[in-house]
């Protein structure tokens, strides 16, 4: 399939994920002060639309949805590395046309932006775990017996590492970069945006050094 048809896809995609996460946040909030509540509500939410997302758009982008998946797809699968930075981008202005949507559902400023502080070390290493767990349970499974668990396997990783991990798992750049645009449960201040990057990337790092120990690269034709 040509390239801006799996931009569009990433782009959409993104876009569908940031609105389920951002707008079950704020629905939580308005239905309940309780915050464990609040945090399962938007745990589940997300499961369930990652699920169908990656079902629906996988057989059209590969439904990354994160420029950590497509920078590892490059490495594992031979994308062209050329895809990088055209499919980060998508998903990007996706994920902030999603929260831009999400936020005006509910009457909030449209592009907010978020005042949630995220900061200090045990939650920038939550998200190098979140990282790391989110890749070895995509590339793992997909050269497994069982690669059309995939869908299944990543909401449920994510729903998960909602709850274990510190920084209640965004592992993925695009999506903390579109989630400083809403001022809501699920928001991250744009000055802590950075830092959680940056433990992407080192999850990113970690994650394909494990992941060599078990799996092969696929031959690059680029």
């Amino acid at each position: 399939m040509n390239l801006s048809r799996r931009l569009g896809a990433e782009a959409l995609g993104t876009c569908l994920l940031i609105i389920s996460v951002v707008g079950s946040g704020i629905m939580a909030t308005n239905l309940t002060d309780d915050v464990a509540v609040q945090l399962l509500a938007n745990a589940g939410a997300t499961v369930g639309a990652l699920i169908a997302l990656i079902l629906m758009f996988g057989p059209i982008s590969g439904a990354h949805f994160n420029p950590v998946v497509t920078a590892a797809s490059c490495y594992f699968d031979a994308r062209p590395w050329r895809e990088l930075v055209p499919y980060a981008i998508a998903q990007t202005i996706g994920g902030i046309i999603g929260a831009a949507i999400a936020n005006l559902m509910f009457n909030l400023d449209v592009l907010g932006p978020s005042t949630k502080i995220r900061e200090g070390g045990g939650i920038w290493l939550g998200e190098v775990v979140a990282t790391v767990g989110l890749l070895l349970v995509i590339f793992l499974i997909a050269r497994g017996p069982r690669p059309d668990a995939v869908p299944m396997a990543v909401g449920v990783w994510i729903g998960g590492a909602y709850w274990f991990t510190s920084s209640t798992s965004l592992a993925n750049p695009a999506v903390s970069i579109a989630r400083s645009f809403s001022d809501s449960f699920a928001g991250i201040a744009p000055e802590s945006v950075p830092m959680f990057i940056v433990m992407q990337v080192i999850g990113l790092v970690v994650g394909t050094a494990i992941l060599s120990i078990f799996i092969t690269r696929a031959h690059s034709k680029n």
